[in-house]
């Protein structure tokens, strides 16, 4: 039994009848339209995505990793193998984008050095965010892995980036006053505070965990928070945005949430139900976790009322 305070969505596709219902499956669909989450093969659903419909691309591929995904499986590969597939999903995705769209890839350091050449081949890289997991298991004869990174890149020189949509709210350790006015910071009911520029290093992130309603049982489930600052960085209301690697379906989650549209993919029909229960969620509670009024607050940064 879950403790009352075990939000984790992990439920089996027998309990979870009703979300599975609302998925759309890939082999009976003829065309894939806004706002759905669809049980299938990427690769042939990619094919029934309009070309040029994608304002914004967020792809977070199996790492060149042993891993489990409830019964799926992804087994470590040579690294030409693993550029061979990440080839053919870049081929896949690309004539669905837009000239003015924006592509960001997740990875971790080692599948990283493969999707990053790629990457750059392919669009026109623009950056590399590293952001610190938080979490990660200790190792005797090696550092501890608590990073991830993204890629960012762009279709072409035109596109979206709003910056004033992702500044990072830091706490102002010595406030500067000049005349007896706060210079670059204002006092709130939290505390002083300044709204700084984001750099490409995230050490804001909360890894989801248990007493987080956003927390699923995906075994690499990303934080709604790291990809609210992506879609709020790199789209506006309403544009499309697509992950063709879906997983529990924090993509479109987030997406719903902040009033875009969104086309998840995701081959496997558990996680499919789970995004849909927290699709459905999201329609009573479009809260983001560290995000609120506007602004990215600093891990632990608020004060408790």
């Amino acid at each position: 039994m879950k403790s009352q305070r075990n939000k984790t969505i992990d439920f089996s596709l027998e309990e979870g009848k009703e979300y599975l219902e609302r998925v759309v499956v890939e082999k009976g669909a003829t065309e894939i339209k806004a706002n759905s989450t669809v049980c299938g093969d990427a690769f042939r659903a990619l094919k029934k995505i309009p070309d040029k419909s994608v304002d914004l691309l967020i792809v977070d591929p199996p790492y060149n990793l042993d891993k489990n995904f409830h019964g799926n499986g992804f087994r470590k590969t040579r690294d030409d193998k693993y550029a061979d597939y990440t080839e053919k999903w870049i081929n896949a995705v690309k004539p669905k984008l837009k000239d003015t769209a924006s592509i960001y890839v997740c990875c971790d350091w080692r599948s990283g050095m493969v999707i990053g050449n790629l990457i750059n081949e392919h669009f026109i890289l623009r950056n590399r965010i590293t952001w610190q997991r938080e979490k990660g298991r200790g190792a005797k004869l090696n550092w501890k892995n608590s990073m991830e990174d993204i890629y960012f890149a762009t279709v072409s020189d035109k596109f979206t980036f709003n910056l004033d949509a992702v500044k990072q709210r830091k706490k102002v350790l010595a406030p500067y006053k000049e005349n007896g006015v706060p210079k670059d910071w204002e006092e709130t009911s939290d505390g002083k505070f300044r709204n700084t520029c984001p750099s490409n290093f995230w050490d804001d992130i909360a890894v989801p965990y248990w007493s987080m309603a956003e927390n699923t049982a995906h075994p690499t489930q990303k934080p709604e928070k790291l990809i609210a600052k992506l879609i709020l960085a790199s789209s506006n209301k309403n544009d499309l945005v697509l992950d063709p690697f879906a997983g529990s379906g924090t993509t479109g989650v987030v997406a719903k949430k902040l009033k875009r549209n969104y086309i998840d993919l995701e081959q496997n029909p558990l996680y499919c139900a789970w995004a849909e229960k927290r699709l459905k969620d999201a329609e009573a509670d479009s809260t983001i976790q560290g995000y609120e009024n506007g602004v990215f607050w600093e891990r632990n940064s608020k004060s408790k009322k």
